[in-house]
């Protein structure tokens, strides 16, 4: 089969190869011929080194198709079904997943130091367990959610990352109120799925701040009643709020100095929610006597900041029923020979979610 393959950390190209071979479909594992698979930003991560992956490996989790082999021991699937690929399944016993966190379920690592696939006697990794920029994967069977067969593969890819991570932020994290003030700094996928989500919980007043201007018109379009540049969030906040700030700020570009942004703009009493996936050594720095005076809230939330497949069934009939916009978010469709270009896309903030078929 072929497969978008990084072959050193650092690389900004990926290398398409055909004749890379998935390892047998074992006990408790399913083979998944890929149909769709959508770009992240955590890709671009990967590859550069910011999030921790070994290489070589093939990036994407984001990702839905359909089972075409099921391993010994497996229940729930069957070949033909229809899934999304989730990157970090709650393992459902451990006590993480009793409390309700499954997204903060460990089990799943377990998975990651394992080599996906093979390619000229060498191995090489997916990213995350799962690697869905390849047509075929082997994965854990906790890591496909079955789906109905209304869903389109490009809507279930975009549900496997982005979309429950940023409509999650807003529903589960923050819990946002209706009626309230939110700011959301960065703009590219998941930011729009938090402004969505924001929307949906029924806030008032939503500000997207972006230095790209393509990302504030995507803003607008999917909920944002008014989109900035960083330099104009302080005049910005004095005409939204008085200057009190807003009641929640969302940071979600995973930089310590956005984090600070999005501190300085939430009030006192609010919730700062830090959604971005940042560096190990990027250090977020506070003073003790404003954490303790300004009784700002600091939530950090992974994978949508509750139990991952939950969300992930909310997303759907929120999607279903019209409320979120998921078709919307996908501004282009390419081939995987195409996936370089994608990529550049996405560095430039020319393209707000790509998605690879893989047909």
């Amino acid at each position: 089969m072929r497969a978008a393959v990084l072959h050193e950390t650092g690389q900004e190209k990926l290398e398409v190869h055909d004749g890379v071979d998935v390892p047998a479909t074992g006990p408790g594992k399913v083979r998944v011929r890929m149909k769709a698979a959508s770009l992240c930003h955590s890709d671009l991560s990967a590859m550069s080194g910011v999030l921790p992956q070994p290489a070589p490996f093939v990036p994407g989790h984001e990702g839905a198709g359909e089972v075409t082999e099921v391993g010994e021991g497996v229940e729930g699937l069957a070949v033909g079904d229809r899934v999304i690929v989730c990157w970090m399944p709650p393992c459902g016993t451990c006590s993480a997943c009793r409390r309700g966190e499954g997204n903060l379920c460990l089990a799943a690592f377990m998975n990651m130091g394992t080599p996906s696939y093979t390619h000229q006697g060498k191995d090489i990794f997916g990213f995350s367990a799962t690697g869905t920029f390849a047509e075929e994967s082997v994965i854990a069977a906790g890591c496909a959610f079955k789906i109905p067969d209304d869903v389109p593969y490009e809507v279930a890819a975009l549900i496997g990352c982005g979309v429950t991570t940023g409509v999650g932020a807003a529903i589960n994290t923050a819990k946002v109120e209706p009626g309230s003030s939110v700011v959301v700094v960065g703009c590219g996928g998941v930011g729009i799925a938090a402004i969505q989500g924001a929307k949906v919980a029924g806030a008032a007043q939503i500000l997207a701040v972006d230095p790209v201007a393509g990302r504030r018109e995507w803003a607008l379009r999917f909920g944002a009643t008014e989109a900035v540049h960083p330099d104009q969030l302080d005049e910005a906040k004095n005409r939204i709020t008085g200057g009190e700030g807003f009641d929640y700020a969302f940071e979600v570009v995973g930089r310590s100095a956005t984090v600070r942004t999005a501190y300085d703009a939430t009030r006192r009493g609010g919730a700062l929610v830090v959604v971005g996936a940042g560096a190990m050594d990027d250090m977020a720095q506070f003073n003790m006597f404003e954490l303790f005076f300004n009784e700002k809230r600091i939530l950090p939330s992974l994978y949508g900041g509750s139990d991952v497949l939950a969300t992930y069934r909310t997303v759907l009939e929120l999607w279903r029923a019209g409320r979120l916009d998921l078709e919307g978010m996908v501004t282009h469709h390419v081939r995987l020979e195409a996936v370089n270009d994608a990529l550049q896309q996405m560095r430039t903030g020319e393209a707000l979610r790509t998605v690879i078929d893989l047909g």
